[in-house]
């Protein structure tokens, strides 16, 4: 049957109108399947209209300084596509719900109590709220036990003694650790490295040796029913990280901070270190976002790029092991 010039014409039109219904369809049903993360480590702060771009994996050159002279950057911004800062509280608040929805994280945030509550608000089964401290100057342990106990706040974390060159298990801690456990909190605990030059440039109280692992056998021995995970997964310190998680069950870690600011080859090296000595049901996703958007997807493609990864261990660590730690119902991250 030999069709008219109109004929042919509708009929491709409404080909190309179906495709794209097709098309459209497909994509919103990738949209929705888009399988659930749980970021454990999000710093809850607003938007800096000076905040400076930043480079991925800046440590992998970290030359030495001269007291004479001005000190090297922190991190570098060097690069063909340097990821942009939020330079706004709405455009901060807005990438925040954008990766609620469109990547399907669901975050633990701490930091600034306002924002932890704005964000919790506007999306509040992707928010898990976490009440930092890192010494007893902050609050008192009655005002922290009643923060804890209001509900609102699950988790214990950032806490971050290095920084103020004190041990995790010094005791001037010990009694709002002694409340987490009480309350059946988990605690999020910073140990590591915190950049290129971090005493000289930025933060003069921290000592690396500070971040050694070990140095929270005591308070772990205080305190056997806490349960702890380990923030940038104590790098580099690896040695230490496995000794300590062999003898503590309830000892996880985090890759957040390190996943996207040292080389990409010692990020895998280590990953794999953890997983080769038999931890991998016990690594946590994590990114510590602070005012790049873009962090997310950059440092979720480490994980999903890892080709020594199988399916299960990229799940494991993306959300599982999460799940297990927080002692969540996975049934509720089900779209």
């Amino acid at each position: 049957m030999k069709l008219s010039i109109n004929q042919v014409v509708k009929q491709s039109l409404a080909f190309f109108l179906l495709s794209g219904c097709l098309v459209f369809t497909t994509n919103a049903q990738e949209t929705k399947k888009r399988k659930p993360i749980i970021d454990v480590h999000v710093h809850a702060m607003g938007g800096n209209p000076n905040g400076s771009p930043m480079c991925p994996w800046f440590l992998k050159d970290m030359p030495g300084g001269d007291p004479n002279q001005d000190p090297p950057a922190f991190m570098s911004t060097d690069c063909i596509n340097p990821l942009q800062p939020a330079r706004s509280d709405a455009e901060m608040d807005a990438a925040i719900l954008r990766a609620n929805e469109e990547l399907n994280i669901t975050m633990v945030v701490s930091g600034d109590a306002k924002v932890i509550h704005r964000w919790h608000k506007a999306a509040p089964d992707k928010i898990i709220p976490s009440l930092g401290i890192s010494n007893a100057d902050q609050m008192t342990v009655e005002q922290f036990r009643d923060s804890l106990s209001s509900g609102f706040y699950k988790v214990m974390g950032e806490v971050a003694p290095q920084y103020q060159g004190m041990s995790p298990s010094d005791m001037s801690l010990d009694e709002y650790f002694g409340v987490a456990e009480e309350l059946g909190i988990p605690v999020g605990i910073h140990m590591g490295t915190g950049g290129n030059g971090t005493i000289n440039i930025t933060r003069p109280a921290y000592r690396a040796s500070l971040g050694q692992p070990f140095l929270l056998e005591d308070m772990l021995a205080r305190h056997p029913k806490l349960k702890i995970w380990v923030m940038h997964a104590g790098y580099p310190m690896a040695d230490q990280m496995i000794a300590l998680m062999g003898a503590n069950a309830y000892v996880y870690v985090d890759l957040a901070g390190f996943i996207w600011s040292y080389p990409l080859e010692e990020i895998h090296d280590y990953l794999k270190r953890l997983l080769q000595a038999g931890f991998g049901k016990r690594i946590l996703y994590g990114t510590d976002f602070m005012m790049w958007p873009e962090l997310f997807e950059t440092s979720i493609q480490v994980i999903e790029s890892a080709n020594y990864l199988s399916e299960e261990q990229k799940r494991d660590i993306f959300f599982n092991n999460a799940v297990r730690f927080f002692n969540l119902d996975a049934s509720k991250f089900e779209k």
